[in-house]
């Protein structure tokens, strides 16, 4: 049974202590105004309304919990010790001095639960209060994009075929000794251990023939694995087919399979699109940063007004080119907005023809995109011009934007698995962000 509003009754023990030690802090008490509005439970409501079962965590108090958790970049267990042993943060999420806690455990199954669509419901009931009340008036808009990283080890080769042998061997174990499936199956992690010690021995050296003796080696994990997988395949085929532990084996197949081949297109020098970097995140994806850096999760795109509200973001599979990106993004924040904003600024990745013409259309009259390559001479003066220079100071501050939001609100690594996962993450990382900015602003 959903539940919307915490029951706060004040007890005798907590008539005994003096009120100021159940006062908030300006932040909370701004924050705390602003998710009493009954538009940001709505989503809640629409989605999860039911009278039936035990009742869940007031969903008020849920909201500052996790707006505790991301604000202050809390794990689950530690947000609880916090917020048990805190009266002032007792007293913001709503939970008596003689009140239960939710447990960690239980915020986990929530959040997972309530999933992305409920939190970017969340983000734009907020953003659409504040046009409402003209705390945010959009004239002017900065796009950027950045990349999200997952939560795995750095992927190589040689380290796939390793975690995807000890992931089949872990699921076919947990299938005999279940009863639920029979034969013949040998244990191959040590002998893959062995390769990975020789991988690290021949990467130490300096002489020519180092790199064909790593590719050698892969090779020789490359060929363990296929034997394991066909094990595998001929244990499956007597399990109880679409149980949770079947399916669990299927997919951990499917995944070494693919492993398998990219690594014999690596070692034939074959460019690999849509790569499996882990098979914990089989979604995450390199995204290249500059000319040496790669990181591996989602590329998210940002929309932020001048008054440094993100009205919009998406978080994406893969590295799209940002240019096919701007169209969505601004038609989405033309709508949130009521109107088109004066001017939009981006870096060059954005810049294309189609996509000035369809931001004068959109009816965005300062468009300040540098373009990218050698400039005629007429557009090196539009772009010499005093507006389009402004355009570009104001867009260098959304780098400080996503630099605040990776340092102190949780965006430069997604610990939610998978792209709804990501997008979860995603979500809350820039609700909480929003809620305290516009906290600042109101206050």
């Amino acid at each position: 049974m959903l539940r919307i509003e915490a029951t706060v009754q004040m007890n005798l023990c907590e008539a005994l202590l003096p009120r100021q030690v159940f006062e908030l802090n300006e932040e909370l008490a701004q924050v705390d105004a602003l998710l009493d509005d009954d538009s940001i439970t709505q989503p809640f409501i629409d989605e999860f309304a039911q009278k039936k079962g035990r009742p869940t965590v007031p969903v008020q108090t849920y909201l500052r919990l996790m707006y505790l958790k991301f604000r202050y970049q809390l794990g689950y267990e530690a947000l609880v010790k916090e917020v048990r042993d805190s009266l002032m943060w007792r007293t913001f999420c709503r939970i008596p001095l003689d009140g239960n806690v939710p447990d960690a455990t239980t915020l986990i199954k929530l959040t997972r639960k309530y999933g992305d669509t409920t939190v970017e419901a969340l983000n734009e009931a907020l953003v659409d209060r504040a046009v409402k009340d003209k705390v945010v008036r959009g004239r002017k808009l900065r796009v950027d994009t950045t990349a999200v990283e997952s939560d795995i080890d750095y992927p190589t080769d040689a380290g796939l075929l390793a975690k995807a042998v000890a992931t089949i061997t872990r699921e076919v174990k947990k299938l005999k000794k279940s009863g639920e499936a029979d034969g013949a199956f040998q244990n191959r992690t040590r002998s893959v251990k062995y390769r990975l010690l020789e991988i690290a021995k021949y990467a130490r050296r300096r002489t020519s023939d180092r790199v064909s003796e790593v590719r050698s080696t892969v090779g020789r994990i490359a060929k363990t694995a296929k034997s394991v997988v066909a094990q595998a395949e001929a244990i499956l085929d007597t399990a109880k087919a679409n149980s949770a532990s079947h399916k669990k084996l299927a997919k951990a197949i499917e995944l070494t399979n693919r492993i398998i081949e990219q690594a014999q297109k690596v070692a034939d020098g074959v460019r690999i699109e849509n790569r499996v970097v882990s098979l914990a995140d089989e979604d995450a994806r390199p995204i290249p940063k500059g000319k040496r850096v790669v990181e591996f999760g989602y590329k998210t795109i940002l929309t932020e007004t001048e008054e440094r509200i993100i009205i919009d973001y998406e978080c994406l599979i893969g590295n799209p080119s940002d240019d096919a990106l701007l169209e969505d993004t601004l038609v989405r924040s033309k709508e949130k907005l009521g109107r088109a904003p004066r001017s939009v600024a981006t870096d060059r990745g954005f810049a294309s023809g189609a996509n000035d013409t369809m931001c004068a259309e959109l009816g965005i009259k300062q468009i300040s995109m540098p373009r990218k390559g050698k400039l005629g001479k007429k557009r090196k003066k539009h772009q010499k011009q005093g507006w389009f220079k402004r355009l570009q100071r104001f867009r260098a501050g959304g780098e400080a934007t996503i630099s605040l939001l990776k340092r102190k609100y949780g965006l430069k690594r997604t610990r939610l698995r998978g792209h709804t996962g990501a997008k979860i993450w995603v979500g809350w990382s820039i609700l909480t962000y929003n809620l305290k900015r516009l906290a600042v602003l109101q206050g």
